[in-house]
This record gives structure tokens, sequence and C-alpha cells, in this order.
């Protein structure tokens, strides 16, 4: 059944209070955090009722699923009458394999999941196919789990100063997701070192005006994130429950 605007306009509300209490806590502006919604677990009409109550950043883990949601609402917006405060922009974040890198560009605002050398290079090469230059942002395991994606911290550093060298992407920061377990501690921990990264980086200029943007926080943790510099959230349970 479709989560309806009503309620998703009640849960925008609360994580709207929640990530100002957040901002306010480190003395920030909570205009500078975006909320992106994760729509992977729900259908077309509530993806609908969430553009209709003004959210208009929406994110997939899977390509597939990417392409099909991405053409079912394009279809919905050639029908709707009334135009969008902004316009709708489709965020991959789960983990891009290498032959589905032509789908993912020719769709994508942004790729908050670039972790390797390898994959940043492919994107590179049907950009300019595409004559396009897309933000992306470079994955790091921040929570340093086997399980998980992401390059390791040790080699961020390197890995985002040979992307920012690519003429057809435009390296707009880092994205880490917090440990798998939850436990707060260990996700400030995580958080905090990818801010203090971010601001290394930003330090010895890689990727220049472009590199503004930390993708970190989801439903169980935004706050923190928020709290720890996030400049984008990715929301999805904490949205449509």
């Amino acid at each position: 059944m479709a989560v309806t605007r009503k309620r998703i306009e009640g849960n925008l509300a609360a994580i709207r209070s929640r990530i100002a209490a957040a901002a306010a806590r480190s003395g920030r502006d909570a205009a500078d955090v975006k909320i992106v919604a994760v729509t992977k677990s729900v259908d077309t009409e509530t993806i609908r009722n969430l553009i209709d109550a003004g959210i208009t950043a929406l994110a997939e883990n899977r390509v597939q699923q990417f392409v099909t949601r991405a053409e079912e609402i394009n279809r919905y917006l050639q029908r709707r009458r009334n135009p969008l405060a902004s316009p709708v922009e489709w965020h991959l974040i789960g983990h891009l394999q290498r032959n589905k890198v032509k789908s993912a560009v020719e769709i994508s605002a942004m790729i908050h999941s670039v972790d390797s050398l390898r994959l940043a290079e492919e994107i590179n090469e049907r950009c300019e196919k595409m004559n396009r230059r897309l933000p992306v942002l470079l994955q790091v395991n921040c929570s340093q789990e086997e399980q998980k994606y992401g390059c390791a911290v040790g080699a961020a550093i390197h890995l985002g100063e040979l992307m920012a060298q690519m003429k057809h992407i435009e390296l707009s920061g880092l994205m880490t997701m917090g440990p798998m377990d939850g436990n707060p501690d260990g996700t400030r921990h995580a958080f905090v070192r990818l801010r203090e990264l971010f601001e290394e980086m930003r330090h010895e200029n890689i990727g220049g005006r472009d590199f503004r943007h930390l993708s970190m926080g989801m439903s169980g943790d935004y706050e923190i994130a928020v709290e720890q510099g996030a400049t984008m959230v990715r929301i999805g349970s904490a949205l449509f429950e």
C-alpha cells in the first residue's frame, strides 16, 4: 500500500526538526543539509506522493531499479500539470559495477559510490562519450568492515587526487556509511573520520571548489551525521514509516 502524501509530510516535518536541532548543536545552518530520499523499498505511487510533498532528490541502490524508477517517474512528470519548485534529480548510492556504468551515467545527477580508480576511469570515459561532466563522490569505508564497499581510509587521498584530474567527472566530496551494528559511538567515530579526511583533502585543494559535500547518515543515524558536518543525508524508512 502506498504511503500517503500527508503521512510523508508529517514524517518530513519531524526529520527536518531533528536536522535543525542537530545543526544547531554544532553551530551549523540546517539549510546546508540536503535530504536525499532513498526510494528502494517503496512503490511508484509513494514516490509520486514524495515528490508532491516537495522532495525531489531521489536515490536508488541498484542500477536496474534505478533505470525503471526513473522512467516511471519521468512519465508521471510529463503528465503532471503543476511545475515543481525544483527538478527531480536521481542519485545512485549503491555499489556500481563497471558493466552498468552506461545506464547509471545516463540518468544520474550524482553517483555517491565511486570506490576504485577503475570505476572512476570507466565513468569518466562514458561521460566523455556523452559530452557531460558528472558529479561523483568518493566512497570511503570508514568503519573498516570487510563486508562493505568503499576504499580504505589510507588510500582515499591518493585516489581523490587521481579522480580530481579526470576531465569528465567532478569530484564533489566524500561518502560513507556508519557501522552495521548501529552503535552510536562507532557511528560517530566513522563520521568524524570522514569529516577529518574531507578537511584534509580540502586543505590540499583536492577537487577545488567542487569538493564540498559529505554524504553520510541514514534513517537511524542522520542526526549524528549532521552534527559531524553532513551536507547530504540519505533517508529511507524514516520518511515512509
